[in-house]
């Protein structure tokens, strides 16, 4: 199995439930996926990023086919012009 997790710093934190919308449309678009929620940063626990997609997959296939799929590249394309900052980690669990 893969993890994949990114974290977003959104410049305007107001997006947040708007992105976590559009991440969590991407829940089904291909076979694979195991798990994927979205987060979005509670006031007044630490944090120093606005939302975070936790997700499993099957296999490394799987996640290549979500990071190519027309509707996860659409819903990608929409966060980056919201985001200030993007990392990312994928690791075999």
């Amino acid at each position: 199995m893969i993890k994949h997790i990114v974290i977003y710093t959104l410049k305007d934190p107001a997006n947040a439930p708007r992105v976590k919308e559009l991440l969590e449309s991407c829940r089904n678009v291909v076979p694979g996926i195991v798990s994927l929620e979205a987060g979005i940063r509670t006031e007044a626990l630490e944090a120093n990023a606005d939302v975070v997609l936790n997700s499993v997959f099957e296999s490394k296939a799987a996640l290549d086919a979500y990071q190519s799929h027309p509707d996860h590249l659409v819903v990608r394309k929409q966060i980056n012009e919201w985001c200030s900052a993007r990392a990312v980690v994928d690791y075999e669990a």
